[in-house]
């Protein structure tokens, strides 16, 4: 089974609508809040060549961030990376 995985910080407002739309989709996910771990935003930056909250991943696929989430979401291609999801 596939797993879902999102660097979150505290404050991040996309962070938060990303976990909805997982929410919403009955998915569970695990959380990396990078927030007071240096070394945690290290290890996301490192895999997505990216700085900026959230960083979403299903299963080894790397959604990107809330905004390509809800892209996926909006073309309808969303629930089938979700199929195996546990």
């Amino acid at each position: 089974m596939l797993e879902i995985l999102i660097y979150t910080t505290n404050i991040c407002p996309y962070c938060i609508m990303a976990k909805r739309l997982l929410d919403k989709k009955g998915v569970s996910y695990s959380e990396i809040n990078v927030d007071s771990k240096p070394e945690l935003r290290q290890e996301m930056m490192e895999k997505t060549q990216r700085r900026t909250v959230p960083q979403i991943f299903i299963g080894d696929f790397h959604v990107g961030g809330f905004d390509d989430l809800h892209l996926l979401e909006k073309r309808n291609e969303l629930d089938p990376l979700l199929a195996n999801i546990q």
